[in-house]
């Protein structure tokens, strides 16, 4: 039965196309001759944008790009479901793909976001959240008020509020000299870089709970921060007691300026997003949440950069400097560096905007 068959299509020497396969191509070539004309435009749009040449693509081609993509992808939907020629399966497939990356995919690669991040995009968002800053710096101030006070009154806070770490010579009752050991410079480096990392994560968890917590309404990232600097003012209580005020105060300032900072930032980053869920406005609790919570990552992932550099300060420097003017002088160069990055270096924005 299957020689008459084969032999229907085989004429003189020469092979014939089954009548399936002659319609699938004809289908085939239909199909691409009525869409071509849109595939070579989305085509020759993306060749020079892949290659870099994004001002010699027109407004009006931006524009139609994203008509023309889901032109293509309907295309070959059409495609897949009638079955036509791999051919031209495989290039609509490879048109929609490198279509969908220009259309929908990231703008920027890690470098390029970088850069922007760093050469404008954090400062900005930092300046974005300045009544949050206020507000935090306030609750800060605060709390370091609340633990001198507390434990001026009653030493048992001192033991409730300073972390069993710092219990060593560093307790109430300690003579000056005692004290003063604590600030001392160090001699050796050993063991500094494993201090550093110890120090890093510790940090950094601070920060990364006040902004965490800022989703409750801001209102535990305020109380964070209150406990936070109620350790500080305990510590500041018990030095200042034996005149040690100048000597603590240069001590923590070759780290704290970036620390403290960090962590006000954070407890800023967290009780942003939890004012604009508080107060929305206009706007849904969802979408409130949503912008100002890109708004706080982008300061977030700067804070996690200051704390690193908090904790090679703390662990190195802090350590190995002794001088009480050297390490007023690292501390605040540090200090006026920050502000003047956030709050004076105002970069125009990409548009042409300043």
């Amino acid at each position: 039965m299957k020689a008459p068959m084969l032999s229907a299509w085989f004429g003189k020497g020469e092979v014939a196309a089954p009548p399936d396969v002659e319609s699938a191509a004809l289908r085939s070539d239909r199909f691409r001759l009525e869409r071509e004309d849109e595939w070579k435009q989305l085509e020759d749009i993306l060749q020079r944008m892949e290659s870099g040449s994004l001002r010699r693509v027109s407004d009006e081609e931006l524009l139609a790009l994203p008509t023309l993509y889901r032109t293509a992808a309907s295309s070959l939907s059409v495609a897949r479901e009638t079955s036509l020629d791999m051919a031209t399966l495989a290039y609509l497939e490879s048109l929609v793909q490198r279509a969908w990356f220009q259309v929908y995919g990231p703008r920027q690669g890690l470098f390029a976001w970088l850069k922007g991040f760093l050469l404008g995009g954090w400062s900005r968002a930092v300046r974005e959240i300045w009544l949050d800053i206020c507000i935090a710096l306030a609750v800060m101030v605060a709390g370091t008020i609340v633990g001198w006070v507390l434990v001026a009154q009653d030493k048992e806070w001192y033991y409730r509020l300073v972390p069993t770490n710092f219990l060593d010579s560093r307790v109430p009752g300690a003579s000056r000299e005692q004290l003063l050991e604590t600030l001392a410079q160090e001699s050796e480096t050993a063991g500094l870089s494993g201090f550093a990392a110890q120090l890093f994560s510790n940090n950094a968890g601070v920060a990364i709970m006040a902004f965490a917590l800022g989703f409750a309404f801001g209102i535990p990232s305020l109380m964070l921060l209150v406990h936070n600097m109620a350790v500080l003012g305990a510590m500041l209580w018990l030095f200042s007691g034996q005149g040690l005020t100048a000597e603590f105060a240069a001590w923590l300032s070759v780290h704290g300026t970036t620390e403290l900072f960090a962590i006000l930032l954070a407890g800023a980053a967290g009780m942003h997003i939890g004012r604009s869920m508080a107060f929305p406005g206009d706007r849904s609790i969802l979408s409130a949440a949503s912008e100002s919570g890109k708004r706080a990552a982008l300061v977030m992932a700067g804070v996690v950069l200051m704390m690193v550099v908090a904790a090679l300060l703390e662990a190195f420097p802090r350590q190995l400097i002794g001088g009480m003017e050297d390490r007023f002088i690292i501390g605040g160069t540090l200090l006026a560096l920050w502000i003047a990055y956030f709050f004076a270096y105002r970069p125009p924005e990409r548009g042409g905007t300043a």
